[in-house]
């Protein structure tokens, strides 16, 4: 979730993470991966996607000055219940927004913080969600969370 970090963002000490891995300053885990290694079959998105995710997350975050967060996977119990629960766990969470997409589940669920509120109203968060949804139906996660960060960051830079 976060920017580069597309999973679970729970607060996480220095001396449990695997060895050539830091948490930097804001908050983000920066990992070594050594060229020339393949990486896991388990990752569920390429390179070139994670990168274009990471652009747009940036970017957005840049333009608005909102941190962004992303989620993607399962969440046990009830869906914004749980959503709820992660998005207490994000960094800045007074200052950010969550996108979380539980694709087992076909939910779509945007949380933003108190310091945020005023700019990242429900209208923009549906605006997200339905960018998103569109192509999600086409099967692009992807293209569907970009597409709702776009359109999320264009609405709240213009108000």
């Amino acid at each position: 979730m976060a920017s580069g970090d597309h999973g679970g963002h729970a607060v996480v000490a220095q001396r449990d993470l695997p060895i050539g891995s830091v948490v930097t300053s804001s908050g983000r885990i920066s990992a070594v991966h050594r060229a020339g290694e393949p990486f896991g079959d388990d990752l569920p998105f390429t390179t070139d996607q994670l990168v274009r995710l990471d652009d747009a997350l940036t970017d957005a975050t840049r333009a608005t000055m909102v941190r962004f967060n992303i989620f993607v996977g399962d969440l046990e119990g009830d869906p914004a219940a749980a959503v709820d629960e992660l998005f207490a766990t994000t960094p800045d969470v007074e200052r950010s927004v969550l996108i979380a997409v539980l694709p087992n589940q076909r939910v779509v669920e945007i949380r933003s913080g108190r310091a945020v509120a005023g700019r990242v109203t429900d209208r923009v968060a549906q605006l997200g969600v339905t960018a998103a949804v569109s192509s999600f139906r086409e099967g692009d996660l992807i293209d569907g969370l970009v597409s709702a960060l776009r359109v999320m960051t264009g609405a709240i830079t213009k108000s």
